[in-house]
């Protein structure tokens, strides 16, 4: 995404070689309805095989018995050996289900803002890769704001879901006992636990990750001795070996910074009782820092960061395959 040229390159080559200013297709070269079925059919299989990792994460973050003083693989056996391979997927069929209307929202948003962003720096004297590290940020950001009013309370049915019979919790009966039951409690608002603190802090991540993606790709391309002209052309392997680095590279810097906060908000989402009323980031900030101090923070780390790590790194490959498939035919 990070090396982009705002003309069109003519004359792009033949074959599996693609010019360099073509690593990114903008959103007017995109036929809209196969962007949005091919990205929900690939999206929904890459979201299968990450599911596990956040089914681990959130039962480390969240339980205050044995849990959550162990390895990421010692809680992965006992979910395996307790519920078996389907414990490993729990929340999955609403997750996917769920997940697909908010998946247009998000790529919409984030491509239209994208395009946006690049129009309206076009006259701007700036570097090419600071422009489209500002313009993938902003894109990012906006496209994270707009979906966390879609994916917040679909992020509180499932996790509920993953954490069943867990210390604090309350037990339901699929997503729709779920639902019924936190607006019997706590009204609309029960399914937005968490949402300005989600807002407020994933919003700038997910510029972060945008923005670390954007240059980490920049960075990697000029180490390998490419240009913006036309007359060097990375292959598809290279392209995707490069997109899938970055990435990662991506992926392992946002999970460092953003672990703590989305302890305190995965806590803050599915435990119902502290035992002094409604919960709230002070007081389950409080709780998390009087159970295992500043090191409760980092609960479910391991899980988490191999998740950002190989979702960065499966996302990107996948949302830059969804576009090559998508360009409109001629």
């Amino acid at each position: 995404m990070a090396v982009e040229l705002e003309t069109e390159a003519a004359g792009s080559g033949s074959g599996q070689q693609l010019a360099l200013a073509e690593t990114d297709i903008k959103w007017d070269r995109l036929d809209k309805t196969r962007f949005h079925i091919i990205g929900a059919i690939l999206f929904t299989a890459q979201s299968a095989l990450i599911h596990p990792t956040a089914v681990v994460k959130t039962r480390m973050q969240v339980a205050d018995s044995g849990l959550s003083h162990t390895s990421g693989m010692s809680v992965f056996k006992h979910i395996i050996r307790t519920d078996g391979v389907s414990g490993l997927f729990r929340g999955f069929g609403t997750s996917a289900i769920g997940a697909l209307p908010g998946r247009v929202l998000a790529l919409t948003s984030l491509e239209v803002s994208k395009h946006m962003m690049f129009k309206y720096t076009e006259g701007l004297y700036m570097p090419e890769a600071t422009r489209v590290g500002i313009a993938n940020a902003v894109a990012g950001m906006f496209s994270n704001l707009v979906s966390c009013v879609y994916f917040v309370p679909l992020e509180v049915i499932c996790q509920r879901l993953m954490v069943q019979g867990l210390p604090g919790t309350t037990f339901c009966n699929g997503p729709y006992d779920v639902v019924r039951k936190v607006i019997k409690a706590e009204g609309v608002r029960g399914l937005y636990r968490g949402f300005g603190l989600t807002a407020l802090t994933q919003s700038p991540a997910s510029a972060l990750w945008w923005g670390a993606y954007g240059a980490a790709q920049h960075i990697i391309w000029r180490g390998l001795g490419y240009g913006d002209d036309l007359e060097q052309k990375p292959s598809h392997v290279e392209m995707v070996t490069v997109q899938a680095t970055a990435g990662l590279l991506a992926g392992a810097c946002s999970s460092i910074i953003t672990t703590p906060i989305d302890t305190v908000k995965t806590r803050l989402q599915v435990i119902d009782d502290y035992g002094v009323g409604r919960p709230s980031v002070m007081k389950t900030t409080k709780a998390l820092l009087k159970e295992d101090g500043w090191r409760g923070f980092y609960r479910g780390f391991g899980p988490r960061f191999l998740n950002m790590t190989f979702y960065g790194t499966t996302m990107i490959v996948t949302y830059e395959l969804i576009k090559r498939l998508s360009i409109k035919q001629h």
